[in-house]
Parts: structure tokens; C-alpha cells; sequence
């Protein structure tokens, strides 16, 4: 004897691959979003890291200039004899 599919036996087949398919997909969506979130996250901390690496640079090219305000007081004060200093009075 062969066995024959019965038309119920064939929609509980089609809806258990249909459920099958389903978990597949939400597994894998929920693995982009977890990628998605991580590839922001870490954009973020390069942008941050590169603002703070621009903000260092301009910092340090204020101090070599003595235009920088935080540090910019009498004591400070490029001197003026210095002999690289081509305005100096000497």
C-alpha cells in the first residue's frame, strides 16, 4: 500500500514550513537590527573621536600661536627677545 497525502495532511505541511519560514525571518531581521546598531554605535564613537582629535589640533596650534584665550594671560605671553622672534628689539 502507498501512503497518499489527504489534503489536510498536505496544508499542515505548507503551514508548518509556512511557521518555519517565519522564525527564519524574524531571526534574521533581529540579527540585522543588532548589526545595525552596532555599526551606529560605533560611527558614533569614531565621529566622536575625530572631533576630539580636530578640537586637540586646533588647542594645539592656539598654545604654538598664543592665541589661545584659556592660556592667554601675562605669564604666558610669548617673549619677545626670543631670537626666532622677528619682531623682537634687540
Amino acid at each position: 500500500m502507498s501512503s497518499q497525502s489527504t489534503p489536510q495532511n498536505i496544508t499542515d505541511k505548507v503551514e508548518e514550513m509556512a511557521d518555519q519560514a517565519q522564525m527564519k525571518k524574524d531571526e534574521m531581521m533581529s540579527q540585522t537590527s543588532m548589526n545595525s546598531q552596532s555599526s551606529d554605535q560605533n560611527a558614533m564613537q569614531t565621529g566622536e573621536q575625530m572631533k576630539n582629535m580636530a578640537q586637540g589640533a586646533a588647542e594645539a596650534v592656539k598654545n604654538t600661536l598664543g592665541m589661545n584665550n584659556a592660556t592667554n594671560n601675562a605669564s604666558n605671553a610669548p617673549d619677545t627677545n626670543h631670537p626666532s622672534n622677528p619682531f623682537s628689539r634687540g
